[in-house]
């Protein structure tokens, strides 16, 4: 028999039968194929990678490996032990933090759960989900349909807002602990600066030949401030050391005359490094207040006008079913590589909650208007059922152009 837990770490179910697997487990000793990942290997990307799934390398960084993306995946995760338990009190988890190695297969036998509604049965197509990398599995030709709409419309944008900053440096000052461990404890923060996801730290007491990043943030009452930050690795520093961060920290003071700002967006002003890209949201959401970017300004920079550009602009309208959801592909005439990037969960600036309103998507394209636009939800993959499993249950699955 096999004991379910679920929360809090009480037995909640046991089942007659033990489950055949885990999902991301190999499936057999059949020879099986890893990604080549090139120099440094791949890593999590910034939202992490979730083992028994499949992943996209970033765009930007082609050695991050995120749980969402378009087209293609790059490969499968299995299951490595990797996984790391980063949530407070948590009991389990399948996600690898952002930062840390990940492999990838792109060849082998292995067990993914079912997270379809379609029974899967041998011979079945696999699936991937473009938002969660989750795997169902149907007949060829048939990928699994998230949203339709009868006349929506996509632009290029440029935002701008009436003021902001970016200082020349980025720090905050160890609270009371410092960093045992692999948790920090920031007591405050620089002037202009904020704490983010994917930032690296220097400082008294870390190892300069190490690379420390931060993952997340777990405690604080403001977003970016004061208080405690998953780290990649363990490292110990005083109580009031000054910590330097990677990056920079922007401050728009003013309200927007035009657009959102959201992370990926280039911005440009006086005194503002040429590419300074917008890396994360700090106390912001979308207008007025701080954002991480990944480089700070060689010489201050208070600008009367920060502009942003390098996103496009969705607005969703006519007849709508199904629901768009962040990470989702954008089909359309013209439209190819793109996906959804922001919706209002994620930016208080836009309208969008999976139906009529406003969402950011990636790409540069001719802009359309009023036309039909689809977000399909997943991708046609080269791997197939070699097992069956209703939705829910685990599938034995292999990729049948590589073995």
């Amino acid at each position: 028999m096999s004991t379910k837990i679920v929360g809090g770490g009480f037995p909640g179910q046991v089942n007659v039968v033990q489950a055949p697997g885990v999902a991301g487990d190999f499936a057999s000793t059949n020879p099986r194929q890893t990604v080549d990942a090139g120099p440094g290997g791949f890593v999590a990307g910034i939202l992490g990678t979730v083992v028994g799934k499949f992943a996209w390398a970033d765009s930007v960084n082609p050695n991050a490996l995120n749980s969402y993306g378009i087209g293609l995946p790059t490969g499968f995760i299995h299951r490595e032990q990797q996984a790391l338990i980063t949530v407070f009190l948590d009991y389990a988890t399948m996600a690898v933090p952002q930062g840390l190695p990940v492999t990838a297969f792109s060849a082998g036998d292995f067990w993914a759960q079912n997270d379809g509604i379609v029974t899967a049965t041998p011979g079945m197509k696999a699936y991937a989900l473009n938002n969660s990398g989750g795997v169902t599995f149907d007949v060829t030709g048939t990928p699994p349909s998230a949203a339709t709409s009868s006349a929506s419309t996509v632009e290029k944008i440029v935002s701008a807002s009436t003021g902001g900053a970016l200082p020349t440096t980025n720090t905050c000052t160890a609270g009371t602990g410092g960093v045992m461990s692999n948790i920090l404890t920031v007591a405050a923060v620089g002037s202009g600066s904020v704490v983010g996801a994917g930032q690296t730290i220097t400082g008294t007491g870390i190892d300069p030949n190490a690379v420390i990043t931060i993952l997340s943030q777990l405690t604080g009452a403001t977003h970016g401030g004061a208080g405690t930050y998953q780290l990649s690795g363990d490292v110990t520093v005083a109580t009031g050391t000054t910590i330097s961060l990677s990056g920079g920290g922007l401050t728009l003071t003013g309200a927007n005359t035009s657009g959102v700002f959201a992370p990926g967006m280039v911005i440009s002003g006086t005194n503002i490094p040429t590419g300074t890209t917008i890396t994360g949201y700090g106390t912001a959401t979308g207008g007025a207040g701080t954002y991480t970017v990944d480089r700070p300004a060689t010489t201050a920079a208070t600008a009367s006008t920060i502009t942003a550009t390098n996103a496009m602009f969705l607005t969703v309208g006519g007849t709508v079913t199904g629901s768009f959801k962040l990470n989702d592909a954008i089909t359309g005439v013209g439209i190819t590589g793109s996906s959804i990037t922001a919706t209002a969960v994620e930016n208080a600036a836009l309208t969008g909650l999976g139906v009529a309103g406003t969402y950011l998507v990636t790409g540069f394209y001719t802009a359309v208007t009023s036309e039909a636009i689809n977000s399909p939800a997943g991708v046609e993959t080269t791997w197939v059922a070699t097992s069956s499993g209703a939705p829910g249950e685990l599938v034995k699955f292999k990729n049948v152009y590589n073995v």
